[in-house]
């Protein structure tokens, strides 16, 4: 971009000018000589060298004053004056003036041209290629040989929003995002439209959403508060949650990335399962949870005991994989129970 100041002036090289007739300059002459007779020798003298001297060269005062181009006589008419020689208007705008960049005609002898990096223009054709602006007496800018004013320039200049690629000004809101810059108001939500302005968003698929929209379209919902997943979350048994919403049924302590267990369809913590949800061991009375040293369990006529609690009576044998007797509510190995 190029600005710049164009020069104005008249065309041609000299003003207008006005030849006196052949006849009007010889009754001046004549008019001078009546007025004083003591320098009429002198300019009869004069006169005669002078004679002599347009003799020898072969021209008189008498010569006509003709246009350089038709030979048109210029006796009392306007002419110009082009490189020390004389044309008639009609020949100076058909062979010397210099046509207007604009409007493609001469810029004719009653014109102000004004040129700038060797191209002319009629006053009244220098304006700015976008606004149409007069600019004989402005400031201007030249972009691919194009005139354009300052408030144009500006425009070319600026960058291009990405939504609707016309230019953002100088101090005007706009927001910059993946490095493209868009006006505030073009910067919407695919989906509403909306314009997201300074509140947070999401994208999907190279698209941009608020908030609402991206949850009521693409988001998950909490199998606990069902309402939409944006971030985070727990999965348990193919299903999604809040990890706000996936507490213990009991205590409300969250479970997210901690030990727990579940009872029909509902989830625990450690401690709440131990103390109010398992069995207790008929023989020792402690929680059977699973955790820890107990695994298995051994049920028998209303009873639970761990696995390594399941004992005889009198021996103390671990019978959680051998024969056992029942008697008065204890078992008792096959040997012991002999005894009993």
């Amino acid at each position: 971009m190029v600005k710049g100041w164009v020069g104005l002036c008249w065309v041609g090289t000299e003003l207008f000018g006005f030849r006196p007739a052949r006849g009007a300059l010889q009754r001046e002459l004549s008019e001078h000589s009546s007025r004083d007779s003591a320098r009429a020798h002198s300019v009869s003298s004069s006169s005669s060298k002078t004679r002599r001297k347009k003799r020898r060269t072969g021209s008189t005062m008498t010569d006509r004053f003709d246009c350089f181009y038709c030979r048109d006589h210029l006796g009392g008419k306007k002419y110009i004056k082009k490189d020390d020689r004389p044309v008639c208007v009609r020949c100076f705008e058909k062979f010397c003036a210099n046509t207007c960049t604009e409007c493609r005609r001469p810029i004719g002898t009653d014109s102000k041209e004004l040129h700038h990096k060797g191209r002319y223009w009629h006053e009244d054709c220098f304006r700015c290629y976008k606004c149409y602006k007069n600019l004989a007496k402005e400031s201007f800018s030249t972009k691919d040989d194009r005139i354009l004013c300052g408030k144009c320039s500006s425009r070319e200049d600026a960058p291009r929003c990405h939504t609707c690629y016309k230019p953002i000004l100088a101090g005007t809101e706009n927001v910059e995002y993946k490095g493209n810059t868009f006006h505030e108001e073009c910067f919407t939500c695919y989906q509403c439209k909306k314009p997201i302005s300074s509140q947070s968003f999401l994208t999907k698929n190279d698209n941009i959403y608020c908030t609402s929209c991206h949850e009521k379209k693409f988001a998950k919902q909490c199998a606990g508060c069902k309402k939409a997943i944006t971030s985070g979350g727990v999965n348990y048994q193919d299903q999604p949650w809040h990890s706000a919403c996936f507490v213990c049924a009991s205590c409300q302590k969250p479970l997210a990335g901690t030990r727990f267990t579940s009872h029909e369809d509902r989830v625990y913590c450690v401690d709440c399962y131990k103390n109010s949800v398992a069995k207790k061991c008929s023989a020792c009375q402690n929680p059977i949870t699973g955790f820890g040293k107990a695994t298995n369990v051994v049920n028998y006529e209303g009873g639970t005991w761990h696995d390594y609690c399941f004992n005889c009576r009198k021996c103390s044998l671990n019978l959680s994989d051998k024969r056992f007797v029942s008697k008065n509510g204890d078992v008792y190995c096959s040997d012991c129970s002999k005894k009993v």
